[in-house]
């Protein structure tokens, strides 16, 4: 990413994806990670260890592949950027969240194993767009980025 807001972060999924579409057909998925910390302490000479919870949005085929292949528990590698939101909560409260809007997501091969499959791409004019399939023999493009499709709606 060329504008320096990036984040990487390997981690626990903390509650089964929750796969959504907007109104025009844009799959979404969201889902909580949960990364460990451990270290020294330097004059005590004991182990500490604290968590961080972070909420993880994906978009697309990124996210019916989330929503298909990852469970609660499953260990993942995330990267994306990092992106601020405001909203008002049912209180009347504004409030503001940090959410990590996903380019890849992964599972982790630490201690694990993976079947990979590839799925295949839909084609202009079904939901999702981008081009054709694998298996065509015309070149297929880059998926567009997200700023490409205009705002998020989160």
């Amino acid at each position: 990413m060329s504008n320096g807001n990036s984040v990487s972060l390997v981690g626990n999924i903390t509650r089964d994806p929750e796969l959504r579409y907007t109104p025009g057909g844009q799959a979404n998925v969201r889902l909580g990670v949960a990364v460990n910390r451990k270290w020294q302490d330097r004059n005590s000479g004991e182990w500490q260890e604290a968590t961080s919870f972070f909420d993880v949005i994906a978009w697309r085929e990124l996210a019916e592949n989330v929503a298909e292949s990852l469970k609660k528990g499953a260990r993942v590698v995330v990267t994306g950027r990092l992106e601020q939101r405001s909203y008002e909560a049912k209180e009347g409260e504004k409030r503001s969240v940090v959410e990590i809007i996903a380019d890849e997501v992964a599972p982790s091969l630490r201690w694990a194993t993976a079947k990979v499959e590839k799925t295949e791409r839909k084609g202009a004019g079904e939901q999702g767009g981008g081009g054709g399939g694998y298996g065509r023999s015309a070149p297929v493009a880059e998926p567009p980025a997200y700023d490409d499709f205009g705002d998020e709606p989160f």
